[in-house]
């Protein structure tokens, strides 16, 4: 019996380099008030969002990701050629086939990368970040390009009241690649399919094509069921991801949740007991829930801005419809 031979990889992965892209389009809560019945007190105090961007026409999934994948690939140093795999996580690209990430591998002059799509809602980024890892040290490519991103306006019900104000538009991508020391700790990561019923499409597409429904299919959830389940399930997770890096919260220099909800971040933030040091990511202020693009826009502003610096350790963790969620601690480019 012949015997196959282990591929040639890299001891570790690490994130390399980052880049984000927000729509030009600025909405404020008083856009979103025009058709719910609601108040821009209420908004904030419930979420913590006060704007969030939404694309125009020429802003497709495609062109934000590349927007955003070029930038991750000039701060990685690196040049598109030299990426070997395109990942991208996203609900909103409409095209059930051919995936966006083999568009966007194209567009970005790589040599022919392998690329695919995922769906995985919010926990999208930690499962590309995930598969990423293992493609480095299994030696199937040496850089990997993940990419999350969401045009959420495209599935947003602008008429329902528990659900208008949440979305927004945006990509976020990281360049992974070779480390000689330890960078992407061990990804804890799940799904509890009992309760996909708690965020979810409306109907399906097939029932829209078929005249069943006369509305586009948006996305709903339960608000107060995916509240709890974030804030005490998450935190398990999230302490878990910490025991399997072998670090404490004391030793955490940055918290990078999803953007889903700024209650749940200081819900979390106080569970994990995270020291007055720990900086918390709360891009979802001025940025809104952009499911998988949320955790790499939030990195990429909080190391723009100097909140956060190179070879910080942060805790990153995502979640969402499916349930699904993945946490992992990594160090920042």
């Amino acid at each position: 019996m012949a015997k196959i031979k282990a591929g040639k990889g890299a001891p570790y992965a690490r994130i390399l380099g980052v880049g984000g892209y927000r729509p030009t389009r600025v909405v404020p809560n008083e856009v979103i008030l025009e058709k719910i019945d609601s108040s821009d007190e209420w908004i904030r105090s419930r979420s913590g969002i006060q704007t969030r961007h939404w694309a125009n026409d020429e802003e497709t999934v495609a062109a934000m990701s590349i927007e955003a994948s070029g930038k991750a690939i000039a701060d990685a140093g690196i040049s598109a050629e030299q990426v070997g795999a395109v990942i991208v996580s996203t609900v909103t690209h409409f095209k059930q086939t051919p995936a966006v990430a083999t568009e966007i591998a194209d567009k970005l002059g790589t040599n022919k990368a392998a690329a695919f799509d995922i769906s995985a809602g919010c926990a999208g980024f930690g499962y590309g970040l995930t598969l990423a890892k293992g493609m480095i040290v299994e030696g199937s490519a040496e850089y990997v390009l993940v990419i999350g991103v969401e045009r959420l306006s495209d599935l947003t019900d602008l008429e329902d009241r528990a659900t208008a104000f949440l979305f927004g538009d945006g990509a976020g991508a990281v360049v992974v690649g070779p480390s000689q020391e330890p960078a992407i700790g061990p990804t804890v990561w799940g799904s509890e399919g009992d309760k996909s019923e708690t965020i979810k499409q409306t109907v399906p597409w097939t029932d829209y094509r078929e005249g069943v429904v006369e509305r586009f299919p948006a996305i709903t959830q339960e608000g107060q069921a995916v509240f709890r389940w974030a804030v005490f399930e998450m935190a398990k997770v999230a302490q878990q991801a910490l025991d399997a890096a072998g670090i404490t919260s004391d030793e955490l220099d940055v918290f990078i949740p999803h953007q889903a909800n700024e209650r749940i971040i200081d819900s979390l933030a106080k569970t994990l007991k995270l020291p007055e040091s720990v900086t918390v990511a709360r891009d979802i202020r001025t940025t809104g829930n952009t499911s998988a693009a949320s955790i790499p826009l939030a990195m990429e502003r909080l190391l723009a801005t100097g909140e956060a610096k190179s070879g910080d350790t942060a805790l990153v963790i995502g979640f969402g419809a499916g349930l699904v969620y993945a946490a992992t601690v990594v160090t920042l480019p």
